[in-house]
């Protein structure tokens, strides 16, 4: 009696309770295996020393949860659906483990619009080391179309416009690309990396394969679609979220995203241009990390968002493609991300 009562301590002492209530399988092997051992151990006379007991090598399994920085999102039980109605295609991803919590049509190709100013924001942080360094504007991001410096929309200019021959520093650019989605912004910084857009855009495409980003091919810094070649640039709701992941590797972007508000300046001082940002949950939301707006005409009113947990962590990133209730819908699919999901 004394050797078994032996034996059950050891074989609870060396492998532990985890295996015996989450690993039976593992146990029943190690058991079987072992056997042969244990039968000689129960016959021992006595007067010779006792063997090594059979469990003696087995390495102690347990589970340390603390060691672990990235927690795991897991559905609650009885979790309500989503349905986002409205959006042509939408997709919420766990941002720290990349899992898809919802997705519609989130791997359907389509224009993105301005969205993709968040890809050209990314490429300018991987690259330039001195956000400070100025960049010169020319005719061609002065004569861009649609929304630009001081023309916080497209056809209505209120403000104070980039002049060529104007020298800002990549930090304002990206300020105006990423809070006012301004298009002469992203094609200055563009052909200030690339040497001229179309420089910039093979980089943009070369990044993509190394992201491993099948379902995407970018035209424009700007997210405008060449005319004539509109069916080639594309990207998805899914791939957009997985660049999204990517760039929340760099705080100033977010940082960025923000601000509310902002004046940007030429070098010499001369040129002043105020910068209000797109995004209409600024301040209403307070777990809000950062938003990107886009439209055109074919892409429709897209919008792209990181928000986390009210407790203030598990970031989760929400994208809805061609929706006109891009706003309300981002509200609700993060609103159900933290009813749904729990994180452990």
């Amino acid at each position: 009696m004394l050797r078994l009562l032996f034996l059950l301590i050891l074989i609870s002492g060396s492998l532990g309770t985890w295996i015996v209530k989450e690993k039976p399988e593992l146990f029943l092997d190690i058991a079987l295996s072992q056997w042969t051992s244990l039968e000689e151990w129960f016959t021992g006379t006595g007067d010779e020393p006792l063997p090594e007991a059979p469990f003696a090598t087995i390495p102690f399994i347990a589970e340390n949860r603390g060691a672990s920085t990235i927690f795991q999102p897991h559905l609650r039980d009885f979790a309500p659906r989503l349905s986002v109605p409205t959006a042509h295609a939408s997709v919420i991803l766990d941002a720290e483990t990349g899992r898809e919590l919802y997705g519609q049509n989130q791997n359907v190709k389509r224009q993105v619009a301005s969205l993709t100013k968040l890809f050209t924001a990314l490429i300018v942080v991987e690259r330039v080391k001195n956000l400070d360094e100025l960049v010169t504007i020319d005719e061609e991001a002065v004569y861009a179309e649609g929304t630009r410096v001081g023309c916080p929309r497209s056809g209505f200019c209120n403000g104070v416009r980039l002049k060529v021959g104007e020298q800002i520093s990549v930090r304002n650019l990206l300020q105006a690309a990423l809070m006012n989605s301004a298009n002469d912004a992203a094609i200055a910084l563009s052909k200030h990396i690339g040497g001229t857009q179309e420089g910039f855009v093979k980089i943009m495409n070369a990044r993509v394969a190394e992201l491993g980003l099948a379902n995407s091919h970018f035209c424009t810094a700007s997210g405008l679609e060449i005319d004539g070649q509109e069916t080639n640039c594309y990207s998805t709701a899914a791939d957009m979220a997985r660049i999204t992941a990517v760039a929340l590797k760099h705080d100033i972007l977010w940082d960025i995203m923000q601000m509310e508000k902002t004046f940007i300046h030429s070098a010499d001082g001369e040129f002043s241009h105020e910068i209000f940002n797109t995004d209409q949950l600024l301040g209403s939301m307070p777990n809000l990390v950062g938003t990107k707006t886009g439209f055109t005409p074919l892409a429709g009113y897209s919008l792209l968002a990181v928000a986390k947990h009210p407790t203030g962590g598990y970031p989760v990133i929400a994208v809805v493609l061609n929706d006109p209730y891009r706003w309300e819908s981002i509200q609700s699919m993060f609103s159900w991300s933290f009813q749904a999901y729990d994180w452990i």
